[in-house]
C-alpha cells in the first residue's frame, strides 16, 4: 500500500554548533562544561512531485551517550564523525512512506549497518599517553543520539509536506500501517496494536502549560555553605532557592553518585528539605546508571521513609539506578518499585527494551527525543497499551532541540510535567529561539508555556528567528 502523500529523503545538511556551559553539569563519574549541538535539515519529496523540508537538533552530550575511560575529545569526535556519515546515509535512502514509516526502516534496517560499518572502519581508540591500549566500539545509544536530529527533521518535513502540526499527521488516514507493523505485545497482556494508530494512546487534549522540573547536578550549590567562589555572575541564579523564588518551581530532580550512599542521602535531604521549605512540592532521585543492586537504592528510600516521612512522600519516581545494559544486567528490581515508581531511562533504546523492563519489574519509562521521535513514539504506544507511566526527561535541550521535547510530553501525558534545564546550563545559547518561544526557554510559576508552537510540523517557526548558521559539516542529496 501506498499513498500520494508519501514521502523520502532526497538531501540532508548537517551543521554544528557548539555551546559553552555556564556552570558545570555532572553526570554520573564525568562532568559537562561544553556540548555540541547538531542541527539537521532534510530535504522530502512526495509522490506527487511536491518537495518540503524539515528541521532537528540534538546535543551530543557525550557524557551521558557514552559513558568510558576514553578521553572526551576521542569520543567527541567519534560523535561528529558519525553525524557526517549519517547525513550520506540519510541523503541516500530508500525508504518511503509516512515519517513515522520512514524513520522505523531507517532506525530497524540501516542505523544498525552504519554502526556496524563505523566502528568496523575506525573504531575510536585512546589517544596517545594516556595509558589505554584498546580501541572501543561506539554504543548504540550514541548511534541513537547521533540520528535523532535526522529523524526530527524527517517528521518536521513530513508536517510541513501536508501543512498540518507533526501529531496531526499521526493518524490514519496519512499511514500505511498500524501499529501491529512495529509493536508486539507481550504475550498474556490485555492489549493488542492491530487496527490501532498513535493518536489511540496520546492526549486528546494536550496541555500548553506544564510543570517544570528543574535539576539539581552534584555540583550545583544547594546553599550557600557550598559556594566555592567561582561561581558565574551573569544575572542568573546559582543557588537553588534563588532558582526556586525566580521560576516558582515546584519540581526537583537530584542528580546523586550511586556510589556513596551516605552522600546520596544527605543531598536528598538537604535538597528535599529546602525546596520544601520554600514551596517545592516534588523531588525525583536519578542515579546515573552507576548503581549495581536493589538493596543499595531501598536502604536509601527506606531511611527516608523513616527519618523524613514528609521528604519520602514528596519523592514522586526514581530514575535509573542500574546499569544502561539491560540485557547484560537483568536484575530483578521488583524490590524498588515496590517502594516507588521506577522508570527506565538510559536502558529503554526502543519497546522491546521497555518489553524486558516490564518483565524485570520496572513501572515506567522516561522517553527522550534524542533517542529519536519515532523510536520515543513507538515505545510511548507500547507502555501506555501495557500499564506503564510516563516521563519525558531532557538531555539540556536548547535551542530547537527544545520544541520536539516539550511537545512530546504535552501530547504523550506524564506523571508530572516535563524536565527542562538548558536555561540553568547554557540560557543564552537559546536567544534566538527565545525571542520567538519566550515561555519555552523561561520558566515561570513553576511552569513553561506551549502556547507560541503553531503551524506546520514542530511549530518551530524557523523563518521569525534570526540565528546565523555555521558552514555545513555535510552536505548530501539534491
Amino acid at each position: 500500500m501506498s499513498k500520494s502523500t508519501d514521502i523520502r529523503v532526497t538531501a540532508a545538511t548537517l551543521y554544528f554548533l557548539p555551546v559553552q556551559t555556564r556552570v558545570p553539569l555532572k553526570f554520573g563519574p564525568e562532568t559537562l562544561t561544553s556540548v555540541t549541538c547538531a542541527r539537521v535539515r532534510l530535504r522530502v519529496a512526495s509522490r506527487s512531485g511536491r518537495t518540503a523540508e524539515g528541521w532537528g537538533e540534538t546535543p551530543l552530550s557525550v557524557q551521558w551517550v557514552w559513558p568510558s575511560q576514553l578521553s572526551h575529545q576521542v569520543r567527541h569526535d567519534a560523535l561528529r564523525r558519525f553525524c557526517a556519515q549519517l547525513a550520506a546515509a540519510w541523503a541516500g535512502f530508500s525508504g518511503t512512506g509516512h515519517g513515522l514509516e520512514v524513520g522505523h526502516d531507517f532506525l530497524e534496517h540501516e542505523l544498525p549497518q552504519q554502526l556496524a560499518s563505523f566502528n568496523k572502519a575506525a573504531p575510536p581508540a585512546p589517544a596517545a599517553g594516556t595509558g589505554a591500549s584498546t580501541a572501543e566500539p561506539m554504543p548504540w545509544l550514541a548511534a541513537l543520539v547521533c540520528c535523532s536530529a535526522y529523524d526530527q527533521a524527517l517528521h518536521d518535513a513530513c508536517g510541513r509536506m501536508l501543512d498540518l502540526p507533526v501529531y496531526a499527521t499521526y493518524h490514519q488516514q496519512f499511514l500505511n500501517r498500524d501499529l501491529a507493523s512495529y509493536l508486539e505485545p507481550t504475550p498474556g497482556a490485555a492489549a493488542s496494536f492491530q487496527g490501532r494508530h498513535p493518536p489511540d494512546f496520546l492526549q486528546t487534549q494536550p496541555r500548553t502549560r506544564l510543570p517544570a522540573w528543574h535539576l539539581v547536578g552534584g555540583l550545583d550549590p544547594v546553599d550557600a555553605s557550598e559556594l566555592k567562589g567561582n561561581e558565574p555572575n551573569d544575572g542568573y541564579p546559582v543557588l537553588l532557592g534563588d532558582w526556586i523564588r525566580r521560576d516558582g518551581l515546584r519540581c526537583l530532580k537530584v542528580k546523586l553518585r550511586g556510589t556513596d550512599p551516605e552522600w546520596d542521602y544527605q543531598r536528598l535531604v538537604k535538597t528535599g528539605g529546602l525546596g520544601a521549605g520554600q514551596g517545592a512540592q516534588w523531588l525525583s532521585a536519578d542515579f546515573n546508571c552507576t548503581v549495581t543492586e536493589p538493596g543499595y537504592v531501598n536502604d536509601i528510600l527506606d531511611r527516608l521513609r523513616d527519618e523524613h516521612p514528609r521528604l519520602y512522600g514528596m519523592l514522586l519516581y526514581v530514575e535509573q539506578p542500574f546499569p544502561y545494559d539491560l540485557e547484560r544486567h537483568r536484575i530483578d528490581v521488583r524490590s524498588v518499585s515496590a517502594r516507588k515508581p521506577l522508570f527506565l531511562d538510559e536502558s529503554a533504546h526502543d519497546w522491546r527494551l521497555v518489553q524486558l523492563g516490564r518483565e524485570l519489574g520496572w513501572s515506567g519509562v522516561a522517553l527522550k527525543t534524542c533517542k529519536t521521535q519515532t523510536g520515543a513514539l513507538l515505545s510511548a504506544c507500547w507502555a501506555r497499551a501495557h500499564g506503564m507511566t510516563l516521563m519525558v526527561q531532557d538531555l539540556t535541550n536548547p535551542m530547537l532541540a527544545q520544541v520536539p521535547h516539550v511537545l512530546l510530553a504535552a501530547h504523550v501525558g506524564t506523571i508530572m510535567g516535563v524536565e527542562t534545564n538548558a536555561m540553568q546550563f547554557y540560557p543564552e545559547a537559546s536567544a534566538a529561539e527565545a525571542a520567538v518561544h519566550p515561555g519555552l526557554y523561561r520558566r515561570q510559576a513553576g511552569e513553561i508555556d506551549l502556547s507560541t508552537i503553531h503551524g506546520p510540523g514542530f511549530g518551530y517557526r524557523l523563518e521569525e528567528m534570526v540565528r546565523a548558521l555555521p558552514a555545513p559539516a555535510a552536505e548530501c542529496g539534491s
